[in-house]
């Protein structure tokens, strides 16, 4: 989300609604929502309480706002990568993967960490729920776009969609190489149909320039 909460912005910086949330959201992945606490914030942006309170009512309120921007930002980055336009579903399935393999798209450890809070909240639960049912329903359409019957498309959009959360929830350290070894296997799973080559190499050549920009 930017810059860390591991220090002050500065004293003579000026703090804004974006300072807050950035902060927030660097804590609740890093500590927790329990740790997400307004005098806690202001000591590392180095202003007073006062200041929280030009942008949001209540605590209640920054937290609101914090899952607001994770439906923005993961819930709609699935749902928009999987109604890209493609030729067939597997090239339609590279397109969704699009969305995995980079943090500006779908912060998986943002994920995790509302998945987290919502163990502690009925009302989180919900908003979850209704989250990743919107990210079903937008997978699911994507195979009905390739004539899967509903029963078919729904049954697929579940597996590829809960494999998918399951590498972060179990938290594999599996290098970016060794996935990709897998994809031409997972396309093939996850469609019953076998990738044109040009469709991988497209999408490995993707993933490497990502892997490229972000050493530079």
């Amino acid at each position: 989300m930017g810059a860390s909460a591991s220090g002050p912005l500065g004293g003579n910086t000026k703090v804004t609604r974006e300072d807050w949330l950035r902060v927030a959201m660097d804590i609740l992945i890093s500590q927790g929502v329990e740790k997400v606490k307004v005098l806690s914030i202001g000591e590392r942006l180095e202003v007073s309480r006062s200041s929280f309170y030009w942008y949001f009512k209540s605590r209640q309120d920054l937290l609101d706002a914090l899952l607001e921007v994770w439906e923005r930002t993961n819930t709609r980055a699935v749902v928009e990568h999987a109604s890209r336009p493609a030729d067939t579903i597997t090239r339609a399935v590279c397109h969704l993967f699009r969305c995995f393999v980079t943090s500006e798209r779908f912060d998986h450890r943002l994920d995790f960490a509302v998945r987290e809070w919502s163990r502690r909240s009925g009302e989180v639960r919900r908003i979850v729920d209704r989250s990743d049912a919107a990210r079903l329903r937008a997978i699911q359409t994507m195979y009905e776009r390739f004539d899967y019957t509903p029963h078919d498309a729904r049954t697929r959009a579940r597996i590829l969609y809960y494999m998918q959360i399951g590498y972060y929830a179990l938290e594999l350290q599996e290098p970016l190489e060794t996935r990709l070894s897998f994809l031409e296997g997972y396309l093939e799973g996850f469609t019953g149909r076998r990738a044109a080559r040009s469709e991988i190499d497209e999408f490995v050549a993707h993933v490497n320039s990502l892997e490229a920009g972000a050493k530079s």
